[in-house]
């Protein structure tokens, strides 16, 4: 064969790993850009969950303080209710 030939084929061989060496990256890249989408993603909803978390906590705390209330009102109102009643001894 004819050296020209041969120098043909090695080009041809260097393009050919050079093009592929290239679309491997090019995938990797691609694929990085996707995970970071998706962590960028998964992270705004943990924050959403996040947020909801702490509102229904705080409205729980609420209800509770609430509750506590009203039960030292049906305390106050149960003591007078026996101090009302002839029946109950006190």
């Amino acid at each position: 064969m004819d050296t020209w030939i041969w120098i043909v084929i090695a080009v041809a061989v260097v393009v050919i790993v050079g093009l592929i060496l290239w679309s491997a990256r090019r995938a990797r890249e691609r694929q990085l850009e996707s995970k970071r989408d998706e962590a960028r993603e998964l992270r705004q909803q943990a924050e959403a969950k996040t947020q909801r978390a702490e509102h229904r906590a705080s409205v729980a705390n609420e209800l509770a303080d609430r509750a506590s209330v009203e039960r030292k009102e049906a305390e106050v109102s149960a003591r007078r209710a026996d101090e009302v009643d002839p029946d109950v001894d006190t």
